[in-house]
């Protein structure tokens, strides 16, 4: 009896793949004839117009009008995405242009302008980029240069590419030998500290040095604290909002509340969801708290530079969209863009 009812679900299942398929494919509802036409169900019309019943009346498939087809529901989307056998890998050239257009980037603005533009054409959605944390950051190099007797450059660079720059004026001069002193003490002790741990290993640095020094020292380290402790970083980059005109059937009433909501860096944000979660996240329809986003299905992942993730990037589009494909372009896109990070 087990058996029999196992083999009843993934039978439904194929039937709800196939009309999701179809459904993303040619935009139209979906009828029994044209399931057993174009998909190898190995079942009669009359057994799949009984699985459609069915999952009709479980929810997963609805009729939007008086026509023989059907459309998936947030329901049978959700089941779709959480059965998908495989993410659609990227080809062999997808993968090299992807490489190829990020691989040029300069500095970390460009990879994330380079990134977004990359996720809104790949997928023909809207792409969503947040910049790296400076809170999940480590500390790759602090480097401080005299511009002039008593007026110093900090320059504070991360593990992700981020570069922070601040001029320092010093109460009195600050000679070479102190300033490279300074700045070796600072980096034997900070290099790999995640920014927020850094203040507590230099605060003894000052007795270090002559007390005729101290005033510039702790107006150099004071500066750096406050770069350190900056929280900036709630940065996104967004692309591809025109994509969305594409679909407008796809919005039940009018897709004003999606661009509103897409203005709204807070909710972004959220949508992407908390940067520690690093693994592959699909919202689909209601699932998305943000009222003006219930008709979009939200495709995002974390990207960092080595194993952790230290910020999020996605797509958003309407619930009809091809999930295995752009699950597949943002978890390319991600694992590249983390690459880079590491490298550069």
């Amino acid at each position: 009896m087990a058996g029999e009812v196992r083999q009843l679900d993934d039978r439904k299942l194929a039937v709800l793949r196939a009309i999701v398929q179809d459904y993303v494919g040619t935009e139209e509802p979906v009828g029994s004839k044209a399931l057993v036409e174009r998909h190898n169900l190995g079942v009669s019309p009359a057994t799949v117009r009984n699985d459609m019943a069915a999952l009709e009346d479980e929810g997963y498939i609805h009729q939007p009008h008086t026509s023989a087809g059907r459309i998936p529901t947030d329901k049978g989307y959700r089941l779709f995405v959480d059965k998908l056998a495989e993410v659609k890998p990227m080809s062999a050239p997808e993968r090299r242009a992807i490489r190829h257009f990020l691989d040029g980037a300069v500095d970390l603005d460009d990879v994330v302008a380079r990134t977004v533009r990359l996720l809104a054409q790949l997928t023909r959605q809207v792409a969503v980029v947040q910049y790296p944390s400076l809170t999940r950051s480590t500390v790759r190099h602090i480097e401080l240069v005299a511009l002039a007797p008593a007026k110093v450059m900090l320059v504070l660079i991360t593990n992700t590419g981020r570069v922070e720059q601040r001029t320092v004026d010093c109460p009195g001069t600050i000679g070479e030998i102190v300033l490279a002193d300074l700045r070796a003490r600072i980096n034997a002790r900070a290099v790999g500290l995640r920014l927020p741990d850094v203040p507590a290993v230099l605060e003894e640095l000052p007795a270090m040095f002559e007390q005729i020094d101290r005033p510039a020292v702790n107006t150099v380290l004071a500066t750096l604290f406050e770069a350190l402790a900056e929280q900036n970083e709630e940065r996104i980059m967004l692309a591809g909002t025109a994509n969305l005109t594409r679909f407008g059937h796809d919005f039940p009433l009018t897709i004003q509340p999606v661009l509103e909501a897409l203005e709204e860096q807070v909710i972004l944000l959220r949508l992407l969801g908390e940067t520690t979660d690093a693994a592959m996240t699909v919202r689909i329809g209601r699932e998305n708290a943000y009222e003006g986003l219930n008709s979009t299905s939200v495709v995002s992942v974390g990207y960092g530079s080595g194993d952790e993730s230290v910020a999020k990037l996605g797509v958003i589009g309407p619930t009809r969209m091809d999930y295995p494909g752009t699950m597949g372009a943002v978890r390319a896109v991600a694992r590249y863009v983390g690459q880079i990070l590491a490298e550069s």
